[in-house]
């Protein structure tokens, strides 16, 4: 306890002692982080927002004639002989004229002498919701095009279109600011490392020439950098925390909350990105000291 005590007072002599680079390396930390959980949080919102719209994430094969049970098991067969989907549903004529009875709501009266089968019988097939599905969805329209006694295939074709490449544009940027915060935080966090012992070199000698360890010289540079990742992914994460609620306020109101349920991230994935922010700034840390004691 009395070592770990030494250790924290040296390391914060060592950020007062250089709190200029201290306060560029913090902020540097706090915006890359800011920047990569701005652009995860929109990624998982998406997510989320793709697995609520389930009505539109089905795919409507409209047939020619009301299958008889044995051609629905046929039907069943050959849909799940192409990929595994989450259920299958055959709608006959008179439900499809219920259906749209009840979309008509109190003008049903329009369907007045219109019979009861004018509607055609149909398969409705729910895919599995993921991203995946997304990028076959197309794929699958076609093939159930190819079944026999099927006059057309209907699908949410131009949101799945754009949803799917909004999806894909957002994980290149993850990964690109993703890559940023690596590249940051650990360059920042050496570079201020061996600032700080270049304005300590002669103190460090003497350290090493009355029998200091690595150990005791390392320890204090790698407890500057887990405070340097903790504090400054601390503030990049409450930082965002300020901008999503901001956001939200500017968007307040009933349809907005039921039709876009944006929510922030869990406190495990803010403890996850905090975690692993201070794990870079402690690597770079290590890298800086470890070739200072090599030479």
């Amino acid at each position: 306890m009395r070592f770990f005590t030494v250790m924290l007072r040296h390391t914060c002599r060592n950020m007062l002692l250089t709190w200029k680079s201290q306060g560029m390396t913090l902020f540097t930390v706090s915006l890359s982080v800011l920047i990569f959980s701005f652009f995860y949080l929109i990624y998982a919102n998406a997510l989320h927002l793709g697995a609520a719209l389930d009505d539109d994430l089905r795919l409507i094969v409209y047939l020619d004639e009301e299958p008889p049970p044995p051609m629905q098991e046929e039907y069943r067969r050959k849909i799940l002989k192409f990929d595994q989907v989450e259920r299958i549903e055959f709608v006959d004529s008179a439900q499809a004229f219920k259906r749209f009875e009840q979309q008509l709501g109190d003008n049903r009266d329009v369907l007045g002498g219109v019979p009861a089968d004018f509607l055609p019988p149909s398969i409705e097939v729910y895919p599995i919701r993921s991203m995946d599905s997304l990028s076959r969805i197309k794929r699958f329209s076609d093939y159930l095009q190819t079944l026999p006694g099927v006059l057309k295939v209907q699908y949410g074709k131009e949101w799945i279109e754009r949803f799917y490449s909004f999806i894909q544009l957002m994980r290149v940027v993850i990964i690109l600011s993703g890559s940023l915060l690596i590249m940051t935080t650990t360059f920042m966090v050496a570079h201020t490392i061996r600032l700080t012992l270049l304005s300590r070199q002669q103190e460090l000698e003497l350290l090493r020439l009355v029998g200091a360890t690595n150990n005791y010289i390392r320890t204090p540079f790698l407890l500057e950098g887990a405070l340097q990742g903790l504090l400054g992914a601390g503030s990049g994460m409450a930082a965002l925390l300020l901008l999503f609620n901001w956001i939200k306020l500017q968007f307040a109101g009933p349809a907005t909350s039921s039709l876009l349920p944006f929510t922030f991230f869990s406190w495990p994935v803010v403890l996850l990105i905090v975690g692993l922010a201070t794990l870079l700034c402690v690597i770079g840390s290590f890298s800086a000291i470890r070739r200072f004691l090599q030479l």
